[in-house]
C-alpha cells in the first residue's frame, strides 16, 4: 500500500501539503481533485520519485511497476506500433536480453550455460506476452480513435493531440502496479473516453488519476483525495458521493463553529461583567481557564467559487443561418478538395441549444469550422442572419492568443478592433474590472500570456468572448483546460445565455447540463440525434463493434472456391421408385447419425455452460455481497482484503464469461 505520514510538500517558498496524512490500499482507484495550483501534480511528482517530502514519511512498495503518460511530444519516426510496444518495458528489456543471449550463443555454440540462458530468455518472452504484443498495442491504437490504415505510420506523421493519444497508449501498454494519470480525456473524443472508461474499470493495478470530467471519475475511481489549504483528505466514494459528503461536512462544520462562537460569547460577557467583583473573581476566573482550553473549531475557509456571465446580445436574428445542399471539407494542395459532409441541409434557430455528436474524424470541427468562417463550403451555400455575431472558442484558440503580451493589451487591442461601441466601454479601469471577474486582478493582468497555465489561458479566450456580446456561440471542446469550478461557471453561463448554442465536448456532464438537442455527424452526413447521451454511447459501442466486424472482413483472405469432385463411373440406371427410396433411406440414416454425432460433441460443452451459468450466478452473489460490505465503514485491513477478494471475483466473472461465450459459439457452430 502506499501510506503518507505527516508530508510536508515545498515548491519553491510554497507549501503545497502541510502534515498530509493518507493511505491508499491496492487495487484503489483513486481521484485526486483540488482547484489548480493545490499541489495535485506535485503528490504525482512525489509518487513517480521525481520529488522527495520536505518532511514526514513516505512509502509505497518497492517492488510494484510504475506507469504514467510521459508529457513530452513524442519525435520519432517509428511506426505507431512500434512506439506503443515499447511501452511494455519488461518485453523490452527481455528483448535486450535474448539479443545478449543469442550472440553469446552465436560466438560459442557448445557452450551450455549460453545455451541454457538463450532457452531461459526465450521462456521468459512468451511469459511476458511476446506472442500478443502487436495485437495488445493495436487494440489500445484502435481503441483511442486511430484508424486501421494508420497502425503502421510514422509517429512524427500524427499532429499533437494524435501523438499525445500515443503516449497514453503506450502507458496503458506498460505492465503495471500504479497507474498514474493526469488528465488523460483532454486529447479524447467522446467515443474514445468511453473506451477508455472500460478499459481502466478492467485495469487490476492501484490507479490515481487527476481529472476534471466529473462523469469520467464517476466512472472510474472509488476513492476521492481533496486537496485543500494544504491538507488531504480521503473520502471513500466517486466524485459524486465526495460532493454530497463535502458539502455535508462544511454545513456541519458551520454549525459547529456557529454553537462554538455563541458558547465564547456567553462567557466572554460574564468575564467582562464579572472579572472586577470580588464575590464573582473565582467564578469569572474559572470561565477565563475554560476558555483557554476550548479546542475551537475552525471557520469554514471555502474558496470563492469563479462565476460570469455573458451579456444580453445586441440582437437575435432569426433563422441564425441556413446550410443549403453544402459540401464542408478542406482544399489540398496539388490535389482535389477534400470533402468531409455532403448534401447539409441544416437551420439553426434563435435560442437553440445544439450539442454536436460524433465519432473520431468524422467532421464535427469541420462543420463548425465552417460556420465559424474559419473555412468555406467546398459547395452550396451558408446563409447568415442579419446582424449574426459568432463567439468562437476552437481548440487551437489558445495557440493563437499572443505569448508576450499580457490579458489587458489582448483586451485593449480586442476593444479597439471591435470599433467605436466597444471603446465606449473601454477605458484601462474598465478593462482591469472586466478582467477582474474572470479572476485575473492585481498583477495578473500585466502577467505574460505565454507563463500562464491552460486553464488561465481558457479563462482568458471565454473573457475575450463575453466581451464581444455575440449571439451564436461555437464551443469547440472548451474545457480541456478548465478545472472542475470553472467548468461549472461555465455551464451556468451557458445555462443563462440568451443567444444560441452549438457545443462540441467529451463533457457529458456540460452536455447534459447546456444542450437539449443532439446532431450526429458521421458517415459524410449531418442529422438529427433521436436520444440522449446514454442513448449515444450505445451508438459509440455498436459502431465500434461494426468497424471491428469491417476489419475483420478486409482482413480476412477470400474462400477458396470447392475442388470439383472426382468423376466417377456411372452407375447403372435404376427405376424411379428404387432410386426414390433407396435415396430417402440413405439421406434419413446419414441425417440421423449427424445428429448423434452433434449431441455427442455439445455434450460436454453443454454440460460445461450449465456449470459456468451456476458459478456465474454464486460469484454474482458473492460480488453483490462484498460490495456492500465495502460500503460500511471498516478497518483499513479488512478493506484491502475484500478489495483484494473483489478484484479476484471480477477476473474470474470475467473469464467465465469468456469461456461462456467461446462454449456457445463452438456449440452454435456445431448445431449449424
Amino acid at each position: 500500500m502506499i501510506t503518507l505520514k505527516n508530508v510536508i510538500l515545498r515548491r519553491s517558498a510554497k507549501v503545497l501539503l502541510d502534515g498530509a496524512t493518507v493511505t491508499i490500499n491496492p487495487g484503489e482507484k483513486v481521484g485526486l481533485v483540488g482547484r489548480n495550483g493545490a499541489g495535485k501534480s506535485t503528490l504525482f511528482a512525489l509518487l513517480n520519485g521525481g520529488l522527495h517530502e520536505d518532511g514526514g514519511d513516505f512509502s509505497m512498495p518497492r517492488q510494484w511497476r510504475l506507469a504514467q503518460v510521459a508529457q513530452n511530444m513524442p519525435e520519432t519516426s517509428e511506426s505507431a506500433t512500434d512506439f506503443v510496444v515499447a511501452g511494455d518495458t519488461r518485453l523490452v528489456e527481455l528483448r535486450e536480453q535474448l539479443a545478449a543471449a543469442e550472440t553469446a550463443h552465436a560466438a560459442d555454440p557448445d557452450d551450455a550455460d549460453a545455451g541454457m540462458a538463450l532457452a531461459h530468455a526465450y521462456t521468459d518472452l512468451a511469459d511476458a506476452g511476446e506472442h500478443d504484443a502487436v495485437p495488445r498495442a493495436q487494440a489500445l491504437i484502435l481503441g483511442l480513435g486511430f484508424k486501421v490504415h494508420e497502425l503502421d505510420q510514422p509517429v512524427d506523421s500524427f499532429s499533437g493531440g494524435w501523438r499525445m493519444r500515443l503516449q497514453l497508449a503506450r502507458a496503458l501498454m506498460c505492465p503495471s502496479d500504479l497507474l498514474l494519470l493526469d488528465e488523460p480525456t483532454n486529447h479524447l473524443d467522446l467515443d474514445a473516453l468511453v473506451w477508455l472508461e472500460a478499459w481502466l474499470q478492467r485495469y487490476a493495478g492501484t490507479m490515481i488519476v487527476i481529472s476534471h470530467d466529473r462523469e469520467f471519475l464517476d466512472a472510474v475511481t472509488d476513492v476521492t483525495l481533496h486537496i485543500e489549504h494544504a491538507k488531504l483528505t480521503r473520502y471513500g466514494g466517486n466524485y459524486s458521493k465526495f460532493e454530497d459528503m463535502r458539502a455535508l461536512q462544511l454545513e456541519q462544520q458551520q454549525a459547529a463553529f456557529a454553537k462554538q462562537q455563541e458558547k465564547i460569547a456567553h462567557l466572554q460577557k460574564f468575564i467582562d461583567r464579572f472579572k472586577a467583583k470580588a464575590s464573582k473573581a473565582k467564578q469569572a476566573q474559572s470561565r477565563v481557564k475554560a476558555l483557554e482550553r476550548m479546542e475551537r473549531v475552525a471557520p469554514l475557509l471555502a474558496e470563492a467559487d469563479f462565476t460570469f456571465e455573458f451579456k444580453e446580445p445586441a440582437n437575435i436574428p432569426n433563422p441564425m443561418l441556413t446550410v443549403s445542399d453544402a459540401s464542408f471539407g478542406y482544399v489540398q494542395e496539388d490535389a482535389p478538395p477534400k470533402v468531409i459532409l455532403t448534401h447539409v441541409n441544416r437551420s439553426v434557430l434563435a435560442g437553440q441549444r445544439i450539442g454536436i455528436l460524433g465519432a473520431n474524424g468524422q467532421g464535427k470541427s469541420t462543420l463548425v469550422k465552417t460556420i465559424a468562417r474559419e473555412m468555406g463550403a467546398l459547395a452550396g451555400t451558408v446563409t447568415e442572419g442579419k446582424g449574426l455575431n459568432i463567439g468562437y472558442f476552437a481548440q487551437q484558440e489558445l495557440d493563437v492568443l499572443h505569448p508576450g503580451s499580457n490579458p489587458l493589451e489582448h483586451m485593449v487591442r480586442l476593444a479597439r478592433d471591435l470599433g467605436p461601441q466597444s471603446r465606449e466601454r473601454s477605458t484601462e479601469q474598465d478593462l482591469r474590472g472586466f478582467l477582474g471577474s474572470f479572476n485575473f486582478s492585481g498583477d495578473m493582468v500585466k502577467q505574460p500570456v505565454g507563463t500562464m497555465s491552460g486553464g488561465e489561458k481558457a479563462r482568458l479566450v471565454l473573457a475575450m468572448m463575453v466581451w464581444q456580446r455575440p449571439n451564436l456561440l461555437l464551443l469547440d471542446e472548451p474545457t480541456n483546460h478548465l478545472d472542475l469550478a470553472t467548468r461549472e461557471a461555465l455551464a451556468v453561463a451557458l445555462n443563462e445565455f440568451e443567444g444560441t448554442l452549438m457545443l462540441v465536448s467529451h463533457d457529458r456532464a456540460l452536455l447534459r447540463s447546456v444542450c437539449d438537442e443532439f446532431w450526429l455527424v458521421g458517415r459524410g452526413a449531418v442529422k438529427d440525434f433521436d436520444g440522449d447521451l446514454d442513448d449515444y454511447q450505445r451508438y459509440l459501442l455498436d459502431e465500434a463493434k461494426r468497424q471491428r466486424e469491417l476489419a475483420k472482413q478486409a482482413a480476412e483472405p477470400p474462400a477458396p472456391a470447392p475442388a470439383p469432385a472426382p468423376a466417377a463411373a456411372a452407375p447403372a440406371p435404376a427405376s424411379p421408385r428404387q432410386a426414390s427410396d433407396g435415396d430417402g433411406r440413405a439421406q434419413r440414416q446419414r441425417s440421423a447419425q449427424e445428429r448423434q454425432q452433434r449431441a455427442e460433441q455439445t455434450r460436454p460443452l453443454r454440460k460445461e455452460l450449465a456449470s459456468i451459468d451456476a458459478r456465474l450466478a454464486s460469484a454474482g452473489a458473492e460480488k453483490s455481497a462484498l460490495e456492500a460490505r465495502l460500503a460500511q465503514p471498516l478497518p483499513a485491513p479488512e478493506i484491502a482484503d475484500a478489495g483484494r477478494k473483489l478484484k479476484l471475483l471480477g477476473d474470474e466473472i470475467e473469464a467465465l464469461e469468456e469461456r461462456w461465450m467461446t462454449l456457445s459459439e463452438q456449440i452454435e457452430a456445431l448445431a449449424a
